[in-house]
């Protein structure tokens, strides 16, 4: 089992914590990654992009010029996608983008994930997390004692009010509960900060 040293609010050492390297010491597996973090975009998008054909587009009752004599090409429809204001060709529609993931992917993405951080020394583990009031200097001085990067998630075990909004004007600080937490918000932050409680609950739900 990994051993990582836990850190305090003030950035100092309050003890070490073993990881289950079942969930922490896997070796990532980056084409379950991939997929999984493929799928969560698709699922955002939204899918409403629209344009025009040539039937839709407004016009085109008559010849837009006689056919002889312009010096032009002998264009039958000003709807045609070569004239300014026709239609679009193979115009984007509508469209539903998601597309279902098996579980034993998403289980074994999370787990790569989680395993890459830690490989990579980019884990945070605090022994606790807790403010008497959202503050969001408090915020910013505990990023800064733990030495977090520019981008950094925050999940804790139990939804904490006061943390959630203390972090919440913090450009690229996310906040996440445990069952709440996906891999693209995991590989996309620079430090993956976790309380102890945090820990202790990812082990029993993904073990």
């Amino acid at each position: 089992m990994a051993i990582v040293t836990m850190l305090n609010m003030e950035g100092k050492e309050a003890g070490t914590i073993e990881l289950n390297d079942q969930i922490f010491g896997i070796e990532p597996n980056q084409d379950a990654v991939h997929t999984v973090v493929v799928n969560y975009l698709a699922n955002q998008r939204q899918g409403t992009q629209s344009a025009k054909t040539r039937s839709e587009v407004a016009g085109g009752g008559r010849k837009p010029f006689r056919q002889k004599g312009t010096g032009r090409h002998r264009q039958g429809s000003s709807t045609d996608p070569s004239q300014v204001g026709g239609g679009i060709v193979f115009a984007p529609k509508p469209r539903d983008y998601r597309f279902s993931v098996p579980k034993k992917v998403k289980r074994l993405a999370l787990k790569s994930a989680l395993s890459a951080k830690v490989a990579d020394k980019e884990i945070i583990v605090l022994d606790e997390l807790k403010f008497e009031a959202p503050k969001t200097k408090e915020m910013v001085k505990v990023l800064a004692n733990v030495n977090a990067g520019k981008k950094a998630l925050i999940v804790t075990a139990e939804k904490d009010e006061n943390v959630v909004r203390s972090a919440a004007n913090i450009p690229g600080v996310r906040t996440a509960l445990v069952s709440t937490m996906n891999v693209y918000e995991i590989v996309n932050a620079g430090s993956f900060i976790v309380t102890k409680d945090a820990v202790e609950k990812i082990e029993e739900v993904y073990k």
